[in-house]
């Protein structure tokens, strides 16, 4: 057994590639007035998750951005999140 076998060329650890939940759900549509759905895809902090680490298609991504930013702007979900410090 080759106890490098998880690993690429250069000996880096391969990732596992994650898969679209639209796609694999067969739920194009994303609304914006869903705001459960979109506060997922958001951080602590307000900003949307890149596509790298949502694992997201290109397509649904932008899709998502679209939604979050016409759902801020009707104030369904707040822009920043309220940080005490």
């Amino acid at each position: 057994m080759n106890r490098y076998a998880d690993k690429n060329k250069r000996g880096f650890k391969t990732r596992k590639k994650r898969i679209c939940r639209f796609c694999s759900d067969k739920e194009y549509y994303i609304d914006f007035k869903d705001d459960k759905k979109l506060v997922r895809f958001l951080t602590e902090q307000g900003k949307i998750i890149p596509r790298r680490t949502s694992g997201n298609c290109a397509k649904h991504q932008r899709e998502l951005a679209t939604a979050i930013k016409r759902a801020r702007h009707l104030a369904l979900i707040p822009y920043v999140a309220d940080i005490a410090r």
